[in-house]
């Protein structure tokens, strides 16, 4: 008996437990259903929203490119009518051109016209009067014979040899005056052959005597040279008198100036500048005062050693300076101290084979070319 409730009361729990589950699943199933409908609707709403971002994203497209379309039909608009008036003025010019020139040619016809009426008449006049000279001269020439009791033969020989005369005297006048323009002509000629030949050479000599070149160690230092707005290559040539050259050719500089001092001075002063880099005006003004007392220097013990190898004594201590700065000019290709020493040296000798003075006629040699070495600041 007990065993038939146990099993009754396990069926009825096992029924319980089916009834509860098959609830609990038609709950579930509820829920899911309501989950995927509520997520279908975001689903739909999302898509609403990115199409409608879309159409507004279309909508903003098609009205920048309606917008671009439209700009860039003004602009070209605008270019055309430019171009237009630009056409129509130059079309304007041409034509106040024309009008003008065929107001000249209308003028010049007027002037030809008047001109040719002028020579006409002229004409006229001058066969009116020339019929009249020829009667005149025809009577003139009777009375002359009856006058001077000579016949017309011997009348234009008397003419003739007067004539001839004359003729020879204008023929020597003539012939003075070609003489005297063809020795004009010929110094205005020689003239010019003298100023092409120093044409053709200047550039040489020019480039010999005015030019100095400052090899860089790379193209970068061009830029520290000139400096930020060109302060320091503005410095330099102030402080140096040279005019400093920063071209297209590689890692190199140019120095510019007719005084070969200043310029030696300025080409020391960039390769210590080059070699300390510092570059900057302070410095540059430091270099070139340090350099320009250098080279005095230098130019005096030049002059006294020149002067000591010649055997020259009680020369003037500014004579010697003079002497000195020799060694910085050059003629020729040719170290105008080092031809200096060169011309003493034979003088001497000259001097010596000639029983002259040879101390004399050496100061003579090396002061010949002293003039070479002068300059407003000397």
């Amino acid at each position: 008996m007990e065993i038939w409730i146990t099993i009754a009361v396990a069926l009825g729990m096992a029924l319980i437990g089916l009834i509860l589950g098959r609830a609990m699943e038609q709950a579930r199933q509820t829920r899911q259903k309501r989950g995927a409908g509520e997520e279908a609707k975001r689903i739909i709403r999302e898509a609403e929203r990115e199409v409608e971002a879309q159409r507004k994203e279309a909508e903003l497209d098609v009205k920048a490119k309606t917008l671009q379309a439209r700009t860039e039909f003004e602009q070209e608009c605008r270019s055309r009518r430019e171009e237009i008036q630009n056409v129509e003025k130059r079309l304007n010019q041409r034509e106040e051109i024309l009008d003008r020139k065929l107001e000249v040619m209308d003028r010049r016809e007027r002037e030809l016209g008047g001109r040719e009426q002028e020579l006409r008449a002229r004409e006229q006049a001058v066969a009116t009067q020339e019929g009249h000279w020829t009667t005149l001269v025809g009577e003139a020439q009777r009375r002359l014979e009856q006058v001077a009791g000579l016949t017309a033969e011997e009348a234009k020989a008397q003419i003739m040899r007067s004539l001839e005369e004359e003729a020879k005297l204008h023929a020597a006048t003539r012939i003075k005056r070609i003489e005297d323009a063809a020795t004009e002509a010929g110094e205005e000629r020689a003239k010019q052959v003298i100023g092409r030949a120093i044409c053709r050479i200047a550039s040489e000599y020019v480039a010999e005597a005015a030019v100095s070149v400052v090899d860089l160690p790379s193209d970068d230092m061009k830029g520290r040279i000139i400096g930020r707005e060109g302060r320091n290559i503005r410095a330099l040539e102030k402080a140096t008198g040279i005019d400093v050259i920063v071209d297209d050719t590689p890692e190199t500089i140019i120095l510019s100036g007719f005084d070969s001092i200043r310029r030696e001075i300025a080409r020391v002063a960039v390769l210590r500048l080059i070699q300390d880099g510092r570059i900057h005006p302070a410095r540059i003004e430091e270099t070139v005062e340090k350099v320009t007392k250098e080279v005095e220097k230098d130019i005096r013990e030049a002059g006294e050693q020149a002067c000591f190898e010649l055997g020259i004594t009680g020369l003037h201590p500014e004579l010697v300076r003079m002497v000195g700065r020799l060694k910085y000019r050059y003629s020729y290709s040719q170290n105008q101290l080092a031809h200096t020493k060169e011309v003493a040296t034979l003088a001497g000798l000259l001097a010596a084979e000639l029983k002259l003075d040879v101390k004399a006629v050496k100061r003579a040699a090396l002061l010949h070319d002293i003039g070479k070495a002068a300059d407003q600041g000397t």
